[in-house]
């Protein structure tokens, strides 16, 4: 294999790779188009507005506001992250059902996340 063959596998690697991480998107889009997002992993920066935990319960909420609109969060493990804190939430988009064409419980099931400073 020639160097500019190497070079030119190495570069197709890297944009296959980005183009499978998770897309940072706004939560209004997916609030308006939850059919297009519905079981993609996305990326969410925000504020969290709302945090429900329970100890011994095996999941938390978390309401996440990034200026367009709010979506919950629905996490599996840790911690439910505190009111304010800014985050980064990537994780699939889900809803538990449609009625009339209107999405019912829309929310993301955290994957991961990370607390900005």
């Amino acid at each position: 294999m020639t160097r500019a063959s190497r070079l030119t596998v190495a570069i197709l690697s890297v944009f296959l790779i980005t183009g499978c991480a998770a897309r940072s998107v706004r939560v209004a889009d997916i609030q308006n188009r939850p059919d297009r997002w519905d079981n993609k992993t996305v990326s969410v920066n925000g504020v969290v507005t709302t945090s429900f935990g329970i100890p011994l319960v095996p999941f938390q909420l978390y309401k996440i506001d990034d200026g367009t609109g709010e979506i919950t969060v629905l996490s599996r493990g840790g911690r439910a992250p505190r009111k304010g804190e800014r985050i980064r939430v990537k994780g699939r988009v889900n809803e538990l059902g449609s009625f009339g064409g209107t999405s019912v419980g829309l929310h993301i099931e955290e994957q991961d996340r990370k607390i900005k400073g």
